[in-house]
């Protein structure tokens, strides 16, 4: 082989040499950048994580006490239905007795008119 191409082939040796060694080394940065971040990653994220569980712990009590306010709102609303429903049957009652007194009155009514048309005929005969 020739000079010049051993020169060119040592060269390229070296070039490539050089190239990997600072590949490597910025890798090596990289690591240790990473290695600081993911450190302070883990400070930061110990806090949030306990946080996290007392929010969690903190929703499951919200949950509960939620599920038995709906509780006691709906036996407060089946009271006021069946109470409703009472007061309906009242005044389903009542209005009945009206229909009754309504009733009682058109009857007392003609009666009355059926004793005056009797009286009169009466007087009108007798004259």
């Amino acid at each position: 082989m020739q000079g010049w191409a051993q020169a060119v082939l040592v060269a390229c040796a070296v070039v490539l040499t050089g190239a990997l060694v600072a590949a490597l080394v910025a890798a090596r940065r990289a690591a240790a950048r990473a290695e600081r971040v993911l450190e302070v990653v883990e400070q930061e994220l110990r806090p949030l994580v306990a946080q996290a569980h007392a929010l969690a712990d903190e929703v499951r009590g919200l949950t509960r006490e939620a599920s038995a306010e709906l509780k006691r709102a709906g036996e407060t609303l089946e009271h006021v239905n069946r109470t409703a429903e009472g007061a309906a049957r009242v005044v389903s009652a009542l209005a009945g007795l009206t229909r009754v007194g309504q009733l009682v009155g058109v009857a007392a009514g003609l009666r009355r008119g059926v004793d005056v048309f009797v009286q009169r005929f009466r007087r009108e005969q007798g004259d």
